[in-house]
């Protein structure tokens, strides 16, 4: 799962390339595309060498997006994003700039990916934004922190898990779950009582995180919901630990009525380490719908095969700039034959 901040869910699926929120539409169908009639199977995994040309111009997008300063931030919120999943600490100067952006959103994504990556050198400029005004970021300063050892503000955690913003709440679950701390499913045990739904959500996945059964029994509840966004954010959830019993419902996405879900369970099931939904990337990253080709992308650097070069290489090459940076991610994500 990537980052939560205020009612956007950051880097699931593309929602940012589209604007999409994390509540639910009146219409559960509303933003999906109903797939063509036949699933593609995946072809036979051809072993590619990796090209060592393509894998630099992989690295100078993530750098010119991390650099980015205009008025949107999406792409640098998902170059962020890349570099805490790549574990990319030479850009620590960047991810450093981040946490003085006038963005809170910038903000938030520079706290979470400092954290992820152990950043020393971000312990004083985190401490600068303890109080931020904007609580989101807030929460993930407390997350980098505590990942630093620096534990003195932990404690806040708990009374941001009864802020009355609901994106707050949210975000303070997300957090609790990747700290791997089991003390915190006393707090995250509230939070599945949550009355917002994006609260539970969170807190089912954080407590699956941390190995508690009743989040994995939530997470597969959510897995059928009518809501595709619901579906979307289980499959992703689901796979985070790898788990064998969560294997067929993932799979299920595959054959779901849209294509953006196909392509949620696509990554998925890269992430549990099956190529089983490439061929649904394959058809994906020729999308004429940008955030189909960012989803792609994104399951193409998930499942890690080396012959996704060639389509990687186009989809670096793309109009929107969220997309070049999810085929730079995947490139770097792929695997030697």
């Amino acid at each position: 799962m990537r980052f939560v901040h205020s009612t956007i869910v950051l880097g699931l699926c593309g929602c940012l390339l589209a604007g999409c929120a994390n509540g639910k539409s009146q219409d559960p169908n509303a933003r999906m595309t109903p797939p063509p009639p036949n699933i593609p199977p995946s072809p036979p995994q051809k072993n590619v060498p990796l090209d060592p040309a393509l894998a630099e111009a992989a690295r100078q997008q993530i750098t010119r997006s991390l650099q980015s300063t205009g008025s949107v931030t999406t792409p640098r919120v998902h170059a962020l994003e890349a570099v805490k999943d790549l574990g990319e600490v030479e850009h620590a100067p960047e991810v450093i700039a981040a946490l003085s952006s006038d963005e809170p959103i910038v903000r938030f994504a520079g706290a979470m990916t400092a954290g992820g990556l152990q950043l020393e050198a971000a312990h004083k400029p985190l401490l600068t934004i303890a109080e931020d005004p904007d609580f989101n970021v807030r929460v993930a300063v407390r997350y980098a922190l505590h990942r630093l050892g620096d534990t003195h503000l932990s404690h806040d955690l708990e009374a941001y898990a009864r802020d009355p913003r609901k994106e707050v709440r949210g975000n303070t679950a997300m957090v609790l779950g990747m700290l791997n701390e089991p003390s915190a499913l006393k707090i995250l045990r509230v939070l599945r009582l949550d009355p917002e739904p994006s609260v539970r959500q969170q807190a089912a996945e954080a407590m699956w995180r941390l190995g508690d059964e009743s989040g994995l029994e939530a997470l597969m509840g959510m897995s059928v919901s009518r809501y595709p966004d619901d579906q979307m954010l289980a499959l992703l959830a689901l796979a985070e630990p790898r788990d064998n019993r969560v294997g067929r419902t993932v799979e299920a996405g595959l054959t779901h009525d849209y294509i953006e879900v196909n392509l949620v369970a696509a990554r998925a099931l890269g992430m549990l380490g099956t190529d089983e939904g490439y061929g649904v990337a394959l058809r994906g990253a020729s999308s004429g719908d940008p955030r189909q080709r960012f989803m792609a992308a994104m399951a193409l650097g998930a499942i890690g095969r080396s012959d996704a070069q060639d389509t990687l290489r186009r989809l670096l090459a793309d109009d929107y700039e969220s997309v070049r940076v999810a085929a730079a991610e995947a490139i770097l994500q792929l695997k030697g034959s």
